[in-house]
C-alpha cells in the first residue's frame, strides 16, 4: 500500500486537519470541496449555482494535479444545505460530468463549514 498526500495551490488549502486529497494504490480520495476561491479565500458567490461551480472547479484542480479529469471519477458525495437547491446544483454538476456521471449520493445537512451552500467530495481511479 502506497499512501501519498496530494496538494495543489489551484484549490483552496484545507481549513482543518486534513489533506486536499490522498492517493492510495489506484484510488484518489478527494476531500469535500467548499466553494472557496483559491485566489482570495472567499466564497465565489452566494447562490447555489455559483457555489457548485466553484466547488467543482476546486475538485477538478485536484484531479488535474494528478493528471486526471472528471471521466476518472467513480463516486461523488454532494452535501447540500437545502435540498430545494437539488435541481440547480444538478444543472451545474451535469456540465462537469455529462452523460457519464459517476455514482453519487446527495444529502441535505444542517450546516456546512463557513456557511457554504454545497460541498462535494469524490473518489477517482488512478492509472495503473
Amino acid at each position: 500500500m502506497e499512501k501519498k498526500v496530494i496538494n495543489t495551490n489551484e484549490a483552496p488549502s484545507a481549513i482543518g486537519p486534513y489533506s486536499q486529497a490522498i492517493s492510495c494504490n489506484n484510488l484518489l480520495f478527494i476531500s469535500g470541496q467548499l466553494p472557496i476561491s483559491p485566489l482570495n479565500g472567499e466564497f465565489a458567490g452566494d447562490d447555489i449555482k455559483t457555489q457548485t461551480e466553484q466547488s467543482l472547479k476546486n475538485l477538478c484542480a485536484i484531479l488535474n494535479e494528478c493528471g486526471l479529469n472528471t471521466k476518472m471519477v467513480l463516486k461523488t458525495t454532494v452535501f447540500l444545505q437545502n435540498m430545494a437547491d437539488f435541481a440547480k446544483m444538478n444543472e451545474v454538476y451535469t456540465e462537469y460530468f455529462g452523460c457519464e456521471s459517476p455514482a453519487r449520493s446527495c444529502v441535505e445537512v444542517a450546516k456546512l463549514p463557513k456557511g457554504a451552500l454545497v460541498e462535494i467530495e469524490a473518489i477517482a481511479c488512478l492509472p495503473a
